[in-house]
């Protein structure tokens, strides 16, 4: 596996989505939909337009952060294998239950997500027109975005969470008994159709019974390049992995008119997908560079300096590799902890907004790549688990194991006896 290139295009793939289309025309028609259980688009507003205006760009530099510090804390876990994520579909799956955060919960996913600065308002008209102009893509792009909420039959949430969720995110709600194993099935049922397949499931049933929702988002990508390689000039090669070992793999080539750029520690390419709205961004290390030390340094400054770094010019030569990734089922709970977002997984967090002595117990991601000669498919699921606080147990005293006693006046407090049954033999 390519894990010079494969491990940056994480970062990028998704990323050039997110930002790379913050220039299209103002209010063009979008459709926004979610999926019939019979798996058809079920386009809900095919009327709905947005205003790229009204996109605040400091949400979306505050979301760009977030997907480097993800992603540099999730390279410190995984620094000797693959990883492929999509920060769009962790951050809007964690918008939608930041809508129901309170007090320093709502201060520390603030705080990680990129939001201190933005008003939550300011912050739901943005995700309302950027999911909508995502999704507006013409021939050679196909985007899905689809955000889902299943809460467990009989639990109270919040209508003004609900109502949030479903007109700025276009959630489908919906309630099931998460008691019967077919709710699990119906859930990756959705998710599946979401991703065109791509991912079959994200929750393993049985459903633990202090589970009382699942926010879903899914996002399903499929790219044609704007040039394509010709498989013809496919060949045989070699590709070095991050600790030198040789792999073989088939190496895609092209050469002439293409997008380059370089800095100090790297070289980079520009690959647009259809009518270049759209692009992938291959970046490499210069020299023996370890990739891991590169990853460290990424940030959203030193992002825009690759991608402004790009530009036309004839006669370069491009070898890509071929290939497939699938990462995860993930848990982002200890990265997210790391972050600083720590108080909404503990029993101290203040999801008042969705529900009373709710915290949020994981959130879990799966992402999939695959780039060849056509373009690029990939699809990403991320799910947060939602429960509520152990409900106290009954009083009870059970004298079965070692215990400790004492035999003292009340009156004032003074110890008579005491001691310690360790053996009744």
């Amino acid at each position: 596996m390519n894990r010079y290139m494969c491990i940056l295009l994480c970062a990028v793939v998704v990323m050039g989505v997110l930002i790379g289309c913050s220039s299209n025309p103002l209010a063009n028609p979008s459709r926004v939909g979610g999926i019939k259980d019979s798996g058809e688009p079920d386009i809900q507003d095919t009327n709905l337009v947005y205003d790229s205006e009204k996109i605040s760009m400091d949400m979306i530099e505050g979301t760009t952060e977030f997907a480097f510090d993800i992603f540099r804390q999730l390279n410190r876990e995984d620094m000797d294998g693959n990883i492929f994520i999509s920060p769009l579909s962790i951050s809007t799956v964690l918008s939608m239950t930041y809508q129901g955060a309170g007090g320093e919960t709502q201060e520390s996913m603030a705080g990680v997500l990129g939001y201190s600065d933005i008003d939550i308002n300011i912050l739901n008209e943005s995700y309302k027109n950027l999911l909508r102009l995502l999704m507006d893509q013409e021939k050679g792009v196909r985007l899905n975005i689809g955000n889902s909420i299943w809460i467990r039959e009989g639990k109270p949430i919040e209508g003004d969470f609900l109502a949030v969720n479903k007109d700025i995110f276009k959630a489908r709600i919906e309630t099931l008994d998460f008691s019967n194993d077919r709710s699990a099935e119906k859930i990756n049922k959705w998710v599946s159709h979401a991703t065109d397949g791509k991912i079959e499931k994200i929750i393993e049933p049985p459903i633990a019974p202090e589970t009382i929702m699942y926010l879903i988002n899914a996002v399903y990508f499929k790219g044609d390049w704007t040039d394509k390689f010709d498989k013809n000039k496919t060949f045989e090669s070699k590709f070095y992995a991050g600790d030198g070992s040789p792999r073989d793999t088939m190496m895609m080539t092209r050469e002439g008119l293409i997008q380059y750029g370089q800095g100090e520690d790297y070289t980079a390419v520009r690959l647009p997908y259809g009518n270049e709205t759209m692009a992938m961004y291959c970046v490499l290390p210069k020299g023996e560079s370890p990739i891991n030390d590169f990853v460290e340094g990424l940030n959203s400054e030193k992002w825009r300096a690759i991608r402004e770094s790009t530009a036309e010019m004839d006669g370069v030569m491009l070898n890509l590799p071929r290939f497939k990734m699938e990462y995860g089922i993930k848990s982002l709970k200890e990265s997210l902890t790391a972050l600083g977002m720590g108080n909404a997984f503990t029993y101290d967090a203040n999801l008042s907004g969705i529900g009373q002595e709710l915290f949020i117990s994981d959130v879990l991601h799966r992402a999939v790549v695959e780039v060849n000669e056509e373009g690029s498919e990939a699809a990403a699921v991320t799910a947060v688990d939602l429960k509520e606080e152990a409900a106290a147990q009954p009083h009870e005293f059970i004298a079965d194991r070692p215990f400790f006693f004492a035999i003292i006046d009340d009156k004032t407090g003074l110890i008579l006896f005491m001691g310690k049954v360790y053996d009744l033999s």
